[in-house]
């Protein structure tokens, strides 16, 4: 097959996507597929009779995956670096190229790759993609409104509310809510912008911070729950076993995510019971279904250390995918190993939707 790999993009998970598409497309190609790595803001300019010899070109687009680093990108920057600083968030050439193709790889994470703008867009080209559909992408990206969804279909997940640009300002008693407290964007991920506090002036530097720095529209704020973590992932509307995951210094941050070392991570977890865990994968299942996704994602969970009930913290529409990410992870714990997995995705994303 032709296969473009679509990762970058303008997220603050930028690096993460291409390192999740790199480990995408090198598994292709070893499996004879025509695949190429494509960056969406960057595109690649190219003579347009002749884009049909990118899914040949021998370094298959892998150079842009080059030289990653384990912080934030600099996305003002990238923005400057941009040849012809176009307002249009897709690149050269990208549309031509996915259209071209037999089906194009979703490897974004985060924005536009994530919250279902991309996948409508696509639709309405008539450019077959992998991952969940647009729908799913949209009520799950938006943590409020999943919240919301949850607790109609009754999937156990923290209570929360959420403050906007014009409410920001409201005093933390006005909301019936008391520390500590979970602040983060009501929209992203890799836990970018997420902040524990414990006092007044923590919260109020975590709604400066969101607004202010962060540049957010909407943050969610929850009560702050101690206990373990766990994510679930979903293939094909089943779950995959559960991944108990133990950061280094207690918060499973973007360093912690990504850095080597920065967190233990055991598949299947020793500290939940056979019970538990069928009753976890059940309902990241229901999660699943209730916010209408199809193909694959993974459910983040928190079991409270202090009467062992767990909660639905949030579900990823496009999670990493490098060959070291959580949703790999648990699917060669089911005997699937990375190139089956990716090639598995393919072939649920044309059966969910393309047949």
């Amino acid at each position: 097959m032709k296969i473009i790999v679509l990762a970058g993009g303008l997220s603050p998970e930028r690096d993460v996507s291409l390192i999740s598409g790199a480990g995408i497309c090198k598994t292709l190609r070893e499996r004879g597929h025509q695949a190429y790595l494509l960056d969406v803001y960057f595109g690649l300019p190219y003579d347009a009779d002749k884009l049909d010899e990118v899914f040949d070109l021998p370094d298959a687009g892998l150079g842009i995956a080059e030289g990653i680093k384990t912080t934030m990108p600099d996305l003002d920057a990238l923005k400057k670096s941009r040849p012809d600083q176009s307002d249009c968030y897709l690149g050269p050439n990208v549309i031509e190229l996915c259209r071209m193709a037999d089906i194009t790889f979703m490897a974004l994470h985060g924005s536009v790759g994530e919250n279902g703008k991309l996948q409508a867009t696509f639709d309405i080209l008539g450019i077959r993609y992998t991952g969940p559909n647009s729908l799913g992408c949209s009520l799950s990206m938006n943590k409020l409104v999943a919240k919301q969804i949850f607790k109609m279909s009754r999937v156990a997940t923290p209570r929360g509310t959420s403050l906007n640009r014009q409410t920001k300002d409201t005093p933390l008693d006005e909301l019936g809510y008391y520390l500590p407290l979970v602040i983060k964007p009501c929209s992203g991920g890799s836990s970018i912008g997420v902040f524990i506090v414990h006092t007044e002036e923590e919260y109020l530097d975590a709604i400066h911070q969101s607004f202010d720095v962060h540049q957010e529209e909407e943050v969610v704020i929850e009560p702050y729950i101690k206990g373990r973590e766990f994510a679930c992932g979903i293939l094909a509307g089943k779950a995959l076993p559960i991944v108990e995951i133990i950061p280094k210094d207690g918060v499973f941050n973007y360093e912690n995510k990504y850095q080597a070392g920065g967190a233990q991570e055991i598949c299947p977890p020793v500290s939940l019971d056979e019970k538990t865990q069928k009753k976890m994968k059940r309902m990241a299942e229901k999660a699943f279904r209730t916010l209408r996704m199809d193909v694959y994602a993974r459910a983040d969970f928190i079991v409270d250390d202090t009467d062992g009930k767990f909660y639905c913290l949030e579900m990823n529409g496009l999670p990493g995918m490098t060959p070291a990410s959580l949703i790999p992870k648990a699917a060669k714990a089911a005997g699937l190993e990375y190139g089956d997995l990716c090639e598995q995705i393919i072939d649920e994303s044309i059966k969910a939707r393309y047949q």
